[in-house]
C-alpha cells in the first residue's frame, strides 16, 4: 500500500487535517454536526466540560463531556458539498495514520448524529415538531461521484420514485441510503419518521419561486404524494443524503434529526424556530449521552 500523497490528505503545520483543522486525539468517538457555526456553542453549553475548541473558516468544533460520555459537536455549513469535506476528514482522523499516511489496519466506525433545521412535505407533520430519518433520498449529484451500490428495495424504491417525479430525466440521478439502526431506534419518542430529501439549494430545488421560473412547479406535490409501501417523504433539506452515503461508504453509524420550522404543504413557519432547536438539541443529547460508543 502506498502512502496518501500531500496533496490528497493535507495536514497543517501543528499536524491537523486541513479543513477541520483537527488532530485526531482532538475529535470524540460521537460526532454531532450542525449546519450552523453560532449553534455550536448552543450544543455545547451543555457539556459538562469542554476540552478543545477549534475553528477554520466555517468550521467550528468543540469537544468534551457529558458526565463520562466524550462527543464533539462540529459546524458543517449548509450543503452537500461541505459535507464531503466534513465527512471524509472525520473518517481520515480515526482511519488514517497521519504519520505513515496509510490507512490503518483496524477502521473505527464513529457515531455521527446531524442535528438540522427542516421543512416538512406532509400535513401530519407540523411546525415545531420533530424528525428522525429513517432514509435519505438525494437530489444533489454528490454520491454519484462515490460507488454507491444500493440494495434491490431500494432499486425499486428509486424506480417507483423516478416514475413518480421524472426528476431523473431533467435535473438529477437520486440516489437513496439508510440511518443506522442501532441509533435510530432510540429516536422513536417524540419523532416523527420517513423518508428526507436532500436538495442541492433553498430556492429553486426546494420549489421555491420569487423572481425567476422553476423547471419542476409541481415538485412540491410530487413529493408530498409519493408512496412506496409504508414509506413516504417526510421533509426535506440540504445534508442529510450526503450524511447517510459517505456515512454507509465509510462504515460509519449515522442519523440525521430535523426540527420541523416551516411545513410546505400548510405554508406556515414557526414562531421561534430558536427555542424549537434548543428543545431538540436538550432532548437528544439526554438520549446520546446514555448510548455506548
Amino acid at each position: 500500500m502506498q502512502p496518501i500523497a500531500e496533496s490528497e490528505l493535507i495536514i497543517n503545520a501543528r499536524g491537523a487535517i486541513y479543513h477541520l483543522d483537527l488532530r485526531p486525539e482532538e475529535l470524540a468517538p460521537t460526532v454531532i454536526t450542525v449546519g450552523d457555526p453560532h449553534r455550536v456553542k448552543e450544543v455545547s453549553k451543555h457539556f459538562d466540560r469542554i476540552e478543545v475548541q477549534r475553528e477554520h473558516r466555517e468550521f467550528i468544533t468543540h469537544t468534551g463531556y457529558i458526565g463520562a460520555k466524550r462527543l464533539s459537536v462540529v459546524s458543517t455549513g449548509i450543503g452537500p458539498d461541505n459535507i464531503d469535506i466534513v465527512f471524509n476528514e472525520l473518517d481520515a482522523l480515526v482511519n488514517i495514520d497521519f504519520g505513515t499516511r496509510l490507512i490503518r489496519p483496524e477502521l473505527s466506525s464513529l457515531q455521527i448524529v446531524r442535528m438540522g433545521t427542516s421543512g416538512s412535505l406532509q400535513a401530519h407533520i407540523p411546525v415545531d415538531s420533530f424528525v428522525a430519518s429513517t432514509h435519505a433520498l438525494g437530489l444533489d449529484n454528490l454520491l454519484n461521484y462515490y460507488r454507491l451500490e444500493q440494495n434491490m428495495e431500494e432499486n425499486a424504491l428509486l424506480q417507483s420514485f423516478n416514475t413518480h417525479t421524472g426528476l431523473n430525466t431533467q435535473v438529477t440521478n437520486p440516489y437513496i441510503s439508510g440511518a443506522a439502526p442501532s441509533l435510530l431506534k432510540h429516536f422513536v419518542a417524540e419523532f416523527h419518521q420517513g423518508i428526507t430529501v436532500t436538495c442541492p439549494g433553498f430556492y429553486g430545488p426546494q420549489g421555491r419561486v420569487l423572481r425567476l421560473g422553476i423547471r419542476n412547479p409541481a415538485l412540491i406535490d410530487r413529493l408530498t404524494e409519493f408512496r412506496y409501501g409504508n414509506h413516504f417523504i417526510s421533509n426535506f433539506e440540504m445534508e442529510t443524503s450526503a450524511i447517510y452515503g459517505l456515512g454507509r461508504l465509510l462504515g460509519h453509524q449515522c442519523l440525521s434529526l430535523s426540527a420541523i420550522v416551516a411545513n410546505r404543504v400548510a405554508r406556515t413557519f414557526s414562531k421561534d424556530g430558536n427555542a424549537l432547536v434548543e428543545r431538540m438539541i436538550e432532548h437528544s443529547l439526554g438520549i446520546l449521552s446514555t448510548l455506548p460508543g
